[in-house]
């Protein structure tokens, strides 16, 4: 670290950010992860001003007039609006300096990023991070940083795969010596299986179900093999038909058949990767197995569907939804001896 970066780590708090299409992560060096709140962002459309951001934004969503709009400024995990996110970012930059006394609170910041994005994509992100306080700005692949997270050995001639299912993305890559050997990113991930139980309830049932409550339905009853204990569910919208309220009873079987299809596509998207491996590393990972992470995991019963399918032992990470943010922290602590994982800055200047 440069004299002058310990002079300005002194006044402020360096951190890590997973800035995920339905959650952000924030991660303070030396504290661990003080923020996980809903990226959402509530505007009211007459004067353009910012109401609410993350949770209490959140609470908003499909609850409110005409003129105030409750909106995700990323999709499919990468900036579709440019100035709410930075006023996102500002957000959660000062949330986390606003405990303590900070003259200069303009931190380093280390951001996940999907492998896919585009230079255009990769620069609005460190331009937003930056205009939003940070001082330098690091970028690192979600699926690298979500390895670090598991703890999985990166740096080492050990071909490890890891599979991140997040909210707009899924990443699957396959890694070794601190790079990504093969990577893909699939833009089927938490978002589609929440529309995948939205159109499921709309066709059977005739029901209309709002995106939070398809998101409740999949974290109760999600499940992507027979379980042994069945789950079942009240869930209540609105009838097509009449257009009165409706109550129905989902169960675990019907969400199971509601998710198939993204499922399906995550599966294959794998199947893909592992053929694309060079024949070295795939011992590797046959040998390591396949770590899960990201809330798309949390699927029950994923882990063996995907065992079964690919021929190779799957597992799920430890808290599978913090794995990328806990990765940035782990860079965080040490950003110099880690610079061959991170993207290289699109702004020249801001590594130097």
């Amino acid at each position: 670290m440069s004299l002058s970066d310990r002079f300005f780590s002194t006044f402020s708090q360096d951190i890590g950010i997973d800035l995920g299409t339905a959650n952000t992560l924030v991660y303070v060096r030396g504290k661990g992860i003080v923020i996980n709140e809903p990226s959402v962002v509530a505007i009211n459309q007459n004067s353009g001003q910012v109401l609410a951001i993350g949770r209490e934004a959140q609470r908003m969503v499909g609850k409110t007039p005409a003129h105030i709009v409750a909106i995700r400024p990323l999709r499919d995990g990468v900036i579709s609006d440019f100035e709410v996110t930075e006023q996102m970012l500002r957000y959660f930059i000062q949330k986390v300096h606003q405990e303590g006394f900070h003259l200069l609170p303009r931190p380093r910041v280390v951001i996940g990023l999907p492998s896919s994005v585009t230079e255009v994509e990769r620069r609005a992100v460190e331009e937003a991070t930056l205009r939003a306080g940070a001082r330098k700005v690091f970028l690192i692949e979600e699926a690298m940083a979500a390895a670090i997270g598991a703890r999985l050995p990166v740096h080492e001639a050990t071909g490890t795969m890891i599979v991140d299912i997040g909210g707009g993305t899924t990443e699957i890559a396959v890694i070794s010596l601190g790079g990504l050997v093969v990577s893909k990113t699939l833009r089927i991930a938490g978002d589609e299986m929440n529309d995948n139980i939205v159109n499921y309830a709309r066709d059977n049932f005739n029901l209309l179900l709002g995106e939070r409550t398809a998101e409740q339905i999949k974290i109760r009853i999600g499940a992507a093999v027979d379980l042994a204990e069945p789950l079942e569910t009240p869930v209540r919208g609105r009838d097509v038909v009449t257009g009165l309220p409706k109550e129905i009873i989902m169960n675990n079987m019907q969400v199971k058949e509601a998710l198939q299809k993204s499922l399906a596509a995550i599966i294959e998207a794998v199947k893909n990767t592992v053929e694309e491996t060079p024949p070295e590393l795939i011992s590797d990972v046959i040998e390591y197995g396949i770590t899960l992470a990201g809330g798309g995991g949390l699927v029950r019963g994923f882990d063996t569907v995907l065992a079964h399918a690919t021929q190779i032992k799957t597992k799920l990470t430890d808290d599978p939804l913090t794995a990328v943010v806990r990765g940035t922290g782990f860079v965080l602590e040490d950003i110099e001896a880690v610079q061959q994982v991170l993207l290289p800055s699109v702004h020249d200047s801001v590594l130097r």
